[in-house]
């Protein structure tokens, strides 16, 4: 069983989440599971105070390093996982997390969830990892931490039905490693004038790949080049990418 630890001011949060589709099923099968702790829980003053002014002046509030700490603390974890925070001026998450997360050795991770103007800067000793979905601010982190429960979630065995899932999909191991998904279609063949691509029907399985690769490469290119410098293309990919240059 893969653990997620989750400090939160909003544990009710995950629990709604956490409960539903491919997740929900991950933790009723026992393949995973979340459990989130309230820091307000761990407040010893009369008002359960979990946040006050800044030093040196500003706007907002800042949560207090106590109750925090106290949360963090309570929690049996196995002393080398992963405590992530999440945070505006993290590293970008990615795929490539995703995986380091879901394969490392203690099969847990702590998240600690932001919220207010900020977290007292104390509270940054606790963490491996300071995580940021993109050059953004949200209100808290439990939008974050879902996120990362669900891509980690997924990598997990036993919580996606088919395994072979997370092979040929964006950013995967398989057809489309390190670079965009092609477009997928499904049943009826023709829907308000638009077609299913010929080559999907006739079951040329060499032909499929082939146009599937194609389109991967076209979609990255048209909308995330970068990905293509990051990516070991082979002569024909590049020779494909040459063409859409000229188009």
């Amino acid at each position: 069983m893969f653990n997620f630890h989750i400090i939160s001011l909003f544990p009710e949060i995950f629990d709604t989440y956490c409960t539903t589709s491919i997740i929900g099923r991950g933790c009723e099968n026992g393949s995973i599971k979340v459990q989130a702790y309230n820091p307000r829980d761990f407040c010893t003053d009369k008002y359960r105070r979990v946040d006050d002014t800044p030093y040196g002046g500003g706007a907002g509030m800042v949560m207090k390093p106590e109750p925090l700490f106290a949360a963090f603390e309570s929690i049996q974890r196995h002393p080398n996982s992963p405590v992530l925070l999440t945070s505006p001026r993290g590293q970008i998450f990615s795929q490539k997390l995703a995986h380091d997360f879901a394969d490392n050795k203690s099969q847990e991770i702590t998240i600690i969830c932001g919220r207010y103007e900020g977290i007292d800067e104390r509270v940054a000793t606790l963490s491996t990892h300071e995580i940021s979905l993109g050059d953004f601010v949200l209100t808290g982190g439990e939008l974050p931490a879902l996120t990362i429960i669900d891509a980690v979630s997924r990598l997990i065995p036993g919580v996606l039905g088919q395994a072979d899932s997370i092979i040929d999909e964006s950013f995967g191991t398989g057809l489309f490693q390190g670079i965009l998904e092609a477009p997928q279609y499904t049943k009826p063949p023709e829907f308000r004038g638009m077609s299913v691509p010929d080559v999907l029907r006739n079951g040329d399985h060499k032909a499929i790949e082939k146009w599937r690769r194609q389109e991967a490469l076209r979609v990255t290119y048209q909308r995330r080049p970068d990905l293509l410098d990051k990516t070991d293309l082979s002569k024909e990919d590049n020779l494909f990418i040459e063409t859409l240059k000229t188009k």
